[in-house]
Order: structure tokens, then C-alpha cells, then sequence
């Protein structure tokens, strides 16, 4: 297979995982755009977090970012460095003969 196309095959593989199974997997996991999801699986590690935080989640913490990609969605820079990892991964797995 040409080497272009197997950049391109992996460049939309990434953004396609960024623009859209990213967010319906963080939606599935309770973090939804309208906040953490009652009885989710994030709704339980908020509850740790809060208890192992003092009463809340640490700002810039794992759990405070996956709340706001799922709030927010995936930001097209995201989604552009996604396609860009994507193209090149599957490059170098092409080289190598993967």
C-alpha cells in the first residue's frame, strides 16, 4: 500500500477519534455536557476525588479535564493534532512493515 495512503487512512483515523469516539466515550463514562452523570462510573471517582481532595476535585487534575472535554467536546486544534499523530504513527508502522 502506498505510503501516502496509509498517512491519510491513519490522519482520518485520528480525528475521527478525537472528534467523535472520544466524546461518546467520555458521555458513556458520565461526563456528559451537562455535567457528571448521577450513578456514572465519574460520578463515583468524583466522590473519591472530593473525599481525597478535601471536599473537591483538584483543578488541572485528570478527572477535572475529562469533565470538561465532556462539557465541552474536543477542540479543533485537538482534533487537527489527533489526524497529524494519526498519519504519522501509521507511517512509521508502515516503514517498519506493520
Amino acid at each position: 500500500m502506498a505510503l501516502w495512503l496509509v498517512a491519510a487512512i491513519g490522519a482520518v483515523a485520528g480525528g475521527l477519534g478525537a472528534s467523535v469516539v472520544a466524546p461518546a466515550a467520555l458521555a458513556g463514562l458520565g461526563f456528559t455536557k451537562v455535567g457528571i452523570a448521577a450513578g456514572s462510573w465519574a460520578a463515583s471517582w468524583m466522590g473519591y476525588a472530593a473525599v481525597a481532595n478535601g471536599g473537591g476535585v483538584a483543578a488541572g487534575s485528570l478527572f477535572a479535564i475529562l469533565q470538561s472535554v465532556g462539557a465541552a467536546g474536543v477542540s479543533a486544534a485537538t482534533t487537527a493534532a489527533a489526524s497529524a499523530i494519526g498519519g504519522a504513527l501509521a507511517m512509521a508502522l508502515s516503514a517498519v512493515g506493520c
